[in-house]
């Protein structure tokens, strides 16, 4: 048995999203038959955008040579001793738009998005200009990732719900959602 319950901990995450304000839409999870990596894969957005053009992807990269390096750090450690905080899974937090007549600039978007999140969810602002044709104009398709570690020592000792990057998620989401009714309607 692991000594972290990793699919324990993603339902303490969606519950805890529920908590902060997000509605859960869907879970996946993936293993991949021959390293046994997984992802942990959930559809969120805020309570005030259902049905609304955001879309917010919340991913859990599960490396399973960390998560044994882990098991064998603990199972080595003292009675007393701290576990070891250099084992961590990437949570990917991914944002999008539908295609947008008129997108934002996006050095803009980056500085006014980089306030919101603040340290705890250090933002990337990308786009795509994508042509159905020669003669169609570019529609732009906006993504906005966080990315935040998740310490499995901190998950271990019950620590680990990520309170703040909720509220920064929230409040991005939030933004985006306004932000999006002035693009759409361009």
């Amino acid at each position: 048995m692991a000594i972290i319950d990793v699919a324990g901990y993603v339902t303490e995450l969606k519950d805890h999203a529920v908590d902060h304000g997000f509605h859960v839409h869907d879970e996946r999870h993936f293993v991949e038959t021959y390293s046994l990596r997984q992802v942990w894969e959930v559809d969120l957005h805020p309570e005030e955008g259902c049905g609304g053009p955001l879309d917010l992807h919340l991913a859990l990269e599960v490396d399973p040579r960390i998560l044994l390096s882990f098991e064998d750090a603990i199972l080595a450690l003292d009675d007393e001793a701290e576990p070891p905080a250099a084992f961590v899974f990437p949570l990917i937090f991914t944002w999008s738009l539908p295609p947008l007549p008129e997108g934002p600039d996006l050095l803009e978007l980056a500085m006014d998005l980089a306030g919101i999140g603040g340290l705890e969810l250090p933002l990337e602002v990308s786009a795509i200009d994508s042509f159905a044709s020669v003669t169609d104009a570019p529609e732009r398709r906006l993504n906005v990732v966080a990315k935040v570690q998740v310490s499995l020592a901190r998950i271990l000792a019950g620590e680990e719900m990520m309170c703040e990057v909720f509220d920064r998620a929230l409040m991005v989401s939030q933004w985006l959602l306004d932000a999006a009714t002035n693009w759409l309607e361009k």
